[in-house]
């Protein structure tokens, strides 16, 4: 019996040692379930283990157990060179398969099991391994209030650009016809989500959608998009919950490069996103825009909408999303017109989220544009539909009679935003096709409105609090989108129009600073006129080149966002999520744009 017994302790050691070894894995894997921002600053990222992603690195330590080790994960490789054959036959011996190539980023999609791992992270060929993450939609008077409205009365709708909207799909609806043809300009479709069609079951792609290129047909033109007029390229990526993978939307920007002169794709909208693990500079889905702006297409990116996040003590500061924390993108805040069509009454969002991006600290949000109860397309039907259905637009507000079937739909967020943008995009293309994206960048920068107030105060339905929004560069970035100014301006770029890297001094102060070789390499550009107004940061410092900023701003001193500290071991970053099946998911999936509005604004 005493045998028995200590055969049965010793049993119990032994499960309760393989839990404690799957628990630890499980955690690991609920650092990107939770809290994926919480990555390790710079200084331990340098010291992971080979090329490995923060969650990687630690997930190498279940290997030990027998378990354990053949468990699969699915990783995108990225390569030194573009992927061959043996690269593939090499990971396969040790125990992986190949799924999917995306050669835009020299990287493919394998399952690999975890024992793997140390060996991809020790291979000479590899530069980076990340897990395939997964990506979510980062979900009036907008036109009005932009100059959208003024633009087209000049004539500028977008005729002729193609414009790739990577999103949930887009369904067909009359706004999207072309008025004398009655043919769709969703010129082509395609779908990445394994085992659907190209047709939008989530609601977020259409809406996007109708902001770019809405005709108004329907509204008896009271409901518009910004370039009425343009080809949509529907590249679908997210299903009818809201949610993809790096490799869909890597993939859709690949289709997008490859059918560009077959459509005139100059711009691609990105109204979705995910949040930040590792440096753009390795980051898959950053490598994947960077990509498209070597082949002359615009990215316009949304920023997040993390502003109300205050987990880590941030107060939304360093949320910024991914790929719009890519300096060669343009990442688009969101601004509350109050149902006006005037500015001055208008103010940031609570839900935007704030710069500087983490790791990189690249300034961003680079301008920002309406985003709050955005009237635009609906997909009868979707799940957004069905579980907003009081945001349908009731069809008498825009003089149709109540029985007339519902065709449009309210919804807020940096999604909504970041399409105003784009449809700008086109404006100037249309304008003039020789534009490079750097010059469109710098233009719609510098035309930017740069008057704003010291402050904003915002009631919080939530919790009944105020909230004190600052107006700073981290919040508004250059300003806030002016169409037909930037329609007004002819100069031209000399270099890459990158976002600076803010930069955090030994006295607590930070500074922007910039590579000289770009377009905001001095504090001026293009004669006297500079790209940040003296309202947007506190006192009279020129932004662009080695001003510091000052204030009491929440982000200065902040051991979180600056990286002075290791967040490992924080309760925050371990949360309760278990993510526990056939293969280890070690991706986190994103809030969703649209769930929270600021009425109260």
């Amino acid at each position: 019996m005493r045998r028995q017994g200590r055969q049965s302790r010793r049993q119990k050691v032994k499960r309760k040692g393989r839990e404690w070894i799957r628990l630890f894995a499980l955690s690991v894997v609920a650092l990107a379930a939770t809290l994926s921002y919480a990555v390790r600053p710079p200084q331990m990222q340098r010291r992971a283990k080979g090329h490995l992603s923060p969650e990687l690195n630690k997930l190498t330590a279940a290997v030990n157990h027998p378990s354990l080790a053949t468990q699969q994960v699915q990783v995108i490789v990225q390569f030194k060179q573009r992927p061959t054959q043996r690269h593939h036959l090499k990971i396969a011996s040790f125990g992986g398969r190949h799924l999917q190539g995306l050669e835009s980023v020299r990287a493919g999609v394998y399952n690999v099991p975890l024992s793997a791992l140390a060996k991809l992270a020790d291979d000479p060929d590899v530069a980076y391994v990340s897990p395939n993450r997964p990506v979510t939609a980062a979900s009036d008077y907008a036109e009005a209030t932009v100059g959208a409205d003024v633009a087209q009365s000049y004539g500028w709708d977008g005729n002729g650009i193609g414009v790739a909207i990577i999103d949930s799909g887009i369904s067909d609806h009359p706004d999207l016809h072309d008025p004398a043809t009655g043919l769709s300009r969703v010129v082509y479709s395609q779908s990445f989500v394994p085992d659907t069609d190209a047709s939008d079951g989530y609601g977020h792609g259409t809406h996007v959608a109708g902001i770019v290129a809405g005709n108004g047909r329907i509204s008896n033109h009271a409901i518009y998009g910004v370039a009425p007029r343009v080809n949509l390229i529907n590249l679908k990526v997210l299903d009818s919950s809201g949610s993809g993978q790096d490799s869909y939307v890597i993939a859709a920007i690949q289709t997008a490069i490859d059918l560009k002169n077959t459509y005139n794709i100059r711009v691609i909208n990105m109204s979705l996103g995910r949040r930040v693990y590792e440096s753009f500079t390795q980051d898959p889905l950053d490598q994947a825009v960077e990509s498209a702006w070597r082949a002359g297409i615009v990215v316009v990116a949304a920023a997040g909408n993390w502003g109300r996040d205050n987990s880590l003590g941030t107060r939304g500061y360093g949320m910024i999303g991914v790929p719009g924390n890519d300096p060669y993108v343009i990442t688009v805040g969101a601004m509350n017109t109050r149902g006006t069509s005037g500015k001055s009454d208008d103010a940031i969002t609570t839900f935007s989220s704030k710069g500087p991006t983490l790791l990189d600290h690249i300034v961003k949000p680079d301008l920002v544009a309406p985003g709050n109860r955005i009237s635009s397309l609906l997909a009868r039907g979707s799940t957004l539909d069905k579980q907003f259905h009081a945001n349908e637009v009731y069809p008498p507000s825009y003089g149709a009679s109540p029985l007339s079937a519902r065709n449009y739909f309210v919804l807020s967020g940096t999604s909504m935003a970041t399409p105003v943008v784009t449809g700008a995009v086109a404006l100037l293309l249309e304008q003039d096709p020789t534009l490079s994206p750097d010059t469109i960048k710098a233009r719609l920068m510098k035309t930017a409105d740069k008057t704003f107030p010291t402050q904003s105060f915002v009631l919080d339905l939530s919790t009944m609090n105020f909230v004190t929004e600052q107006y700073d560069l981290f919040t508004v970035g250059a300003g806030y989108l002016n169409i037909t100014a930037a329609l007004g301006n002819s100069d031209v770029a000399a270099g890459a129009a990158l976002s600076p890297v803010a930069v955090q001094n030994g006295d607590g102060s930070v500074s922007v600073r910039t590579d000289l070789s770009t377009v905001f390499g001095n504090s001026v550009i293009w004669g006297n006129s500079v790209i940040w107004g003296n309202s947007v940061i506190w006192g009279n410092s020129v932004i662009w080149g080695d001003s510091v900023l000052s204030g009491n701003s929440v982000i200065w001193g902040n051991s979180v966002i600056w990286g002075d500290t290791t967040l490992a071991g924080n309760s925050v970053i371990w949360g309760n999520s278990v993510i526990w099946g056939s293969t280890v998911d070690a991706a986190t999936a994103l809030s969703v744009d649209g769930a929270g509005d600021d009425d109260t604004e």
